[in-house]
């Protein structure tokens, strides 16, 4: 009998120790979708803010695209997202928000500068984390990671496109 408990004891010690490490696996994709719906979701804020406040016909289309491509990518995040049993967040991030608002108190050519500069340094740190997530795992925060690089790409192109030719 002693042998018995010991045993059981035993074996729900190494289940408990082990459950931590495969919800850390899945926490950190949970995280990385959730993250990247906050993004998206930013992105598409400030695309339409760029086609409203934009001084540059470049600034008014890069807006545009970035509102098209985050919607189209969202859906895709929140499908991922559902796939997972990860409940999205529905406004973007703190730190986003206060990004969208301090964009939103410049104008004209300040506002274009700030915008695109903004952009350049967003999309380079997009890129980084989702080419660590495409890497991870084959799970559907992996799968959307590896989809979504080569529009993450292109936005980084037309950003610093915009930075080296400011009246594009």
């Amino acid at each position: 009998m002693k042998t018995l408990v010991g045993f059981v004891s035993a074996a729900a010690l190494a289940s408990m120790l082990a459950t931590p490490l495969a919800l850390a696996a899945d926490t950190k994709a949970d995280a990385f979708i959730q993250k990247a719906i906050e993004g998206n979701l930013a992105e598409i804020k400030v695309g339409q803010l760029a086609q409203q406040k934009g001084a540059t016909d470049g600034v008014r289309h890069f807006g545009t695209v970035l509102e098209q491509d985050h919607s189209t990518a969202n859906q895709q995040a929140m499908a991922a997202a559902s796939s997972m049993g990860v409940t999205p967040p529905s406004q973007p991030s703190p730190k986003d928000q206060a990004t969208y608002q301090h964009l939103a108190s410049l104008s004209g050519k300040e506002f274009d500068k700030a915008f695109v500069k903004a952009m350049v340094k967003d999309h380079k740190k997009d890129i980084r984390e989702f080419k660590k997530e495409a890497k991870a795992s084959n799970s559907p925060a992996s799968s959307y990671a590896q989809s979504s690089l080569p529009t993450l790409r292109k936005h980084l192109q037309l950003a610093e496109s915009l930075e080296r030719h400011p009246s594009g």
